[in-house]
């Protein structure tokens, strides 16, 4: 394996693995990609996990010091984790942020378009967009969804 390579795996890796959550204020915000979840290890176990905006990220317990975040919509809320005895265990801000990767923007005079670009381009959705064609991939995705399910 190149230098380049075996520097590359790393990073990927580290990326991947869990965030943990030690201290009551955490510094730096948890940064997650919108429709997209993020794994967050806790110091010691949770019995009440609070999410600030719902509609920004979710939160499901995986086991009592694994919290899933997922990124509902764009913007900044928090997440409160309480001990059995309702002692703050973490409090950090959640950041949700639009996607990044292999996603191309089209703008065409006020109106934008959004396409998920891999071997080749193909429209995505991404609030924000242009309503119409937002409404037209909705649709087709849940026609699709549908028939995936036997619906």
């Amino acid at each position: 394996m190149t230098a380049r390579l075996a520097a590359f795996v790393s990073v990927s890796l580290a990326a991947l693995s869990p965030m943990p959550l030690y201290a009551a204020e955490a510094a730096d915000p948890v940064v997650v990609t919108l429709d997209q979840a993020k794994v967050l290890r806790i110091a010691a176990p949770a019995a009440t996990v609070i999410i600030g905006n719902p509609s920004i990220a979710d939160a499901t317990m995986q086991d009592s010091q694994t919290l899933v975040i997922t990124g509902r919509a764009y913007g900044v809320t928090n997440v409160i984790v309480l001990d059995d005895a309702g002692e703050p265990i973490a409090d950090t801000q959640i950041m949700v942020q639009a996607p990044t990767i292999n996603v191309v923007t089209v703008q065409k005079g006020a109106s934008r378009y959004s396409m998920s670009c891999m071997e080749r381009c193909q429209p995505t959705l991404i609030p924000g967009d242009d309503t119409e064609f937002y409404s037209t991939i909705q649709s087709q995705n849940a026609v699709h969804n549908g028939t995936a399910g036997g619906n």
